[in-house]
């Protein structure tokens, strides 16, 4: 896979065929591929809004899903402010999301919503009720959730700088 990064997680039912059904759960997600130019535009993103500060960046993960497999190859920023006094107090700009969910889908119309990232770099209390909202913006008939990447931006890094859940 030259060219892209992938967090592997060992699927717990070993089993990752999909049948669509409704008393079926999602299967497992084993492995998450993240291709640079999101890792780039994740950096970017926090560079513009949140560099210097204890302040985040979120988006939005574009690419396809089949099978456990997520590859994501885009992504785009989200406005989005966290209270700092109040942990559960957050702004994600819905419309903004859906305006650029719309222009995606007219330049690449077979990229789907994947998941989202934040630059962390660990969980916030917040990320389940993002993972919530995210989820909604998954085309119906999707059988493998949406991921939530943590893209770990601190300088001097030196291993892979993504965390998949």
């Amino acid at each position: 896979m030259l060219g892209t990064m992938a967090i592997t997680k060992s699927s717990s039912s070993g089993n990752d065929t999909p049948v669509a059904s409704p008393s079926t759960p999602a299967p497992d997600v084993t492995e998450v591929t993240i291709h640079p130019l999101v890792l780039l535009s994740a950096t970017d993103h926090y560079h513009r809004v949140a560099r210097g500060t204890r302040k985040r960046a979120v988006g939005v993960l574009l690419g396809s899903s089949t099978r456990g497999k997520v590859d994501a190859t885009n992504s785009f920023a989200v406005p989005f402010e966290e209270d700092s006094k109040n942990s559960e107090v957050f702004y994600l700009d819905h419309n903004y999301l859906e305006n650029m969910l719309a222009m995606f889908r007219k330049v690449h119309a077979k990229e789907r919503v994947v998941g989202f990232y934040s630059t962390g770099p660990q969980i916030r209390s917040n990320d389940l009720r993002i993972f919530d909202l995210v989820k909604r913006f998954v085309p119906a008939g999707t059988i493998t959730p949406p991921v939530f990447v943590i893209i770990d931006v601190r300088p001097g890094r030196e291993s892979i700088p993504t965390t998949a859940y």
